[in-house]
């Protein structure tokens, strides 16, 4: 019950919804959505002109919270799934999950679906079938193939099984829906459109049911549907050569354009504006204190400009101020780590903050000289070494930033902390400033060289007092408290935020 009712309140907050199409599914649809019901609060069914017992059943099951959607003749499952999508899109949801309406799919699986959607976000989910021992007929496994051999010719895309009614689709990314067949091939000509319009396809594992031959309710014409299909498939073919292969061929294209962009800003920022004037500043006279307030007033709104004027094309970047924040008084900070980004996100609220880096940072033939004469500090030696020179550096206003985490997250999520910003705070008695990072590790992911557009946001919370963390425990039991709540933290972002990707 407690794992029920934590995926029911992940799938409110990221706005997922349950839509089922049904017709004449009155032997099955009770069970499907009292099923679905104990897995998400929000489900919608479509009844697509039933002549059975299905109305009665659904006007039952109305009274528990279900919301049912009628067609007043069977106008096939395209429809009913364009008529579940649009009352969806009409309660707010940016997502929804099918699933068919003749038991065939276990409403256990939502859960993963659920855990596709947080790994994949804006993805269309597909719920690849288990098919091993299943007793499937020979025209159903062949329509299969077919299916996924058209979808392979028009899209490029290699999937296993683009027939499966088991679905999460990403509502603002519904594409062609103008277009849509109106029976059930028009689930191959969502995806289609989808991969033609940069949608990422997902596969994931479900379990599936094929009831006995004598139980079975099917409305596959194998003639007249086979026609249709043949039919789309040709449509498809054409429109893939004259809209699809151009549209893939140009998002190829912006993503090396993006990536050479803010490349060849960077290069130029920092070999024509940032180095000689450095280098000169440098050179002449002593390096005194005012010449070090300079320079990381230089880094302070070159991280502006990077991260406030655009200098990463197809990036948002917003932030978030938790009431009465202010960057006046020196503290750790702490962060999330996910990519090279992470700095200059940190680096636009204040020039008074000092970054402690690994060696190859500090050793860096482009920005090592500004580095180490701002006082950036590697961590080779150890935080005790460090201490005397960062208990200076506070003594003269400056805050000093620390990833708990040690290195950048592979996949965005939270790592395991380490102890040691929580033994500086302790050490130098000030308090933790938590900001919390959203989206660099989805621009520039790990070990890639390529920039992805997206949102990227940070969240700066209320500081985290010396007393307020000594009284969670010792050193452990502090890491293990403020990982936890960075946890929740992430957890809520990405909710609110992915439903706008």
């Amino acid at each position: 019950m407690e794992e029920q009712s934590r995926t029911k309140t992940l799938l409110r907050a990221r706005g997922i919804c349950v839509v089922i199409p049904t017709y004449n599914n009155g032997g099955t649809i009770g069970r499907v959505v009292a099923g679905a019901m104990e897995q998400c609060d929000d489900v919608i069914v479509v009844n697509d002109g039933s002549t059975d017992a299905t109305a009665s059943i659904l006007e039952g099951l109305a009274k528990d919270g279900l919301t049912v959607v009628t067609l007043d003749k069977n106008s096939g499952k395209g429809a009913a799934l364009k008529a579940g999508f649009r009352k969806a899109k009409a309660m707010g949801f940016a997502y929804a999950i099918t699933l068919d309406g003749d038991g065939q799919h276990y409403p256990e699986d939502i859960v993963t679906m659920l855990k596709a959607n947080q790994e994949h976000p804006g993805a269309l989910i597909l719920g690849s079938r288990i098919l091993d021992g299943a007793e499937r007929s020979k025209g159903s496994s062949f329509a299969n193939k077919f299916s996924n051999f058209w979808l392979w010719v028009q899209t490029g895309c290699k999937l296993e099984d683009t027939q499966t009614g088991y679905r999460l689709y990403p509502l603002k990314k519904l594409y062609g829906l103008s277009l849509l067949t109106s029976r059930y091939e028009a689930e191959l000509e969502l995806l289609v459109f989808a991969s033609w319009h940069g949608v990422e396809l997902v596969p994931v594992p479900v379990n599936v049911y094929y009831p006995p031959r004598e139980e079975r309710v099917s409305h596959f014409r194998p003639g007249k549907d086979f026609t249709r299909i043949s039919v789309l498939n040709t449509v498809l073919c054409f429109l893939a050569v004259v809209y699809g292969l151009p549209l893939r061929l140009w998002r190829w294209l912006m993503k090396y354009v993006r990536t050479i962009y803010a490349l060849l800003f960077f290069l130029f920022f920092m070999f024509v504006v940032i180095k000689p004037v450095v280098w000169v500043y440098l050179k002449v006279g002593k390096i005194t204190e005012k010449k070090r307030i300079n320079l990381h007033m230089l880094i302070y709104w070159a991280s502006r400009i990077v991260m406030l004027k655009h200098g990463i094309p197809g990036v948002k970047f917003s932030y978030k101020l938790s009431e009465g924040v202010n960057f006046d008084s020196p503290r750790v900070v702490i962060c999330n780590h996910q990519s090279h980004l992470d700095l200059f996100c940190q680096l636009i609220f204040t020039p008074n903050i000092i970054f402690l880096t690994n060696d190859w940072v500090w050793n860096n033939p482009s920005y090592g000289l500004l580095i180490r004469n701002a006082e950036y500090y590697p961590v080779r030696d150890g935080l005790e070494e460090l201490l005397p020179k960062l208990r200076s550096l506070v003594e003269r206003g400056y805050s000093i930033a620390i990833y708990p985490e040690g290195t950048r997250s592979k996949d965005c999520q939270i790592g395991r902390f380490h102890q040691g910003a929580f033994w500086l705070a302790d050490q130098l008695n000030v308090d933790i400033l938590p900001m919390c990072l959203y989206g660099p590790g989805k621009i520039l992911k790990k070990k890639t060289y390529t920039l992805h557009p997206g949102p990227v946001r940070i969240d700066v919370g209320e500081p985290v007092s010396i007393e307020s963390l000594r009284a969670m425990g010792r050193l452990k039991e502090q890491t293990k408290e403020m990982r936890r709540r960075y946890i929740e933290k992430y957890e809520a972002m990405a909710n609110e935020i992915e439903q706008d990707v």
